[in-house]
């Protein structure tokens, strides 16, 4: 009877994933690694969350130029080592902005969104600029057109509609 029961309450019922924008990644040779960064475009945090993405990176920015300053102004020696004192921290000054800046990618690309485009690979001194050029390039453009898509489809849907008048 149980068994009865529970075959008959297996409805199940989905949302379209109309705008869904899945980008698969691809290795340095070209081939494709398995993995992808996928965006709900019609996700109302989406915009959001590319702003706060900006913000912060900007902040960031302007941190990390505030501690090459405050070490520029710093006395330098230079020791047995390979580097001075004063180089060695401002390297150690741009590791803590770049991973700063990875924590801030992934808010907009996805959980390890970062870490997936690296796909192995260690993060460069370049790696930030590549990533914001594919974000700018492939995934912006889409979320623009959405966005529009959407607000035809909320002004269709939702804006009043009236029979008296004639067009």
């Amino acid at each position: 009877m149980e068994a009865e029961l529970k075959n008959k309450s297996d409805n199940y019922i989905q949302l379209n994933e109309d705008d869904v924008l899945r980008l698969r990644i691809r290795d340095k040779e070209g081939n494709d690694t398995g993995n992808y960064l996928e965006f709900d475009l019609e996700d109302i945090e989406l915009p959001l969350k590319y702003q706060e993405t900006l913000e912060k990176h900007k902040k960031n920015i302007a941190y990390y130029n505030n501690q090459i300053k405050i070490i520029d102004k710093k006395q330098d020696h230079k020791g047995r080592k390979l580097l001075s004192h004063n180089e060695e921290e401002k390297i150690k000054a741009s590791m803590e902005f770049f991973r700063k800046e990875v924590e801030v990618y992934n808010m907009f690309l996805g959980e390890n969104g970062v870490q997936k485009l690296l796909n192995g690979r260690k993060l460069g001194w370049g790696t930030l600029a590549e990533i914001d050029e594919i974000i700018q390039r492939d995934i912006i453009p889409q979320l623009d057109v959405c966005k529009e898509k959407i607000k035809a489809k909320i002004m269709n849907k939702y804006s009043p509609k009236r029979d008296d008048v004639i067009e």
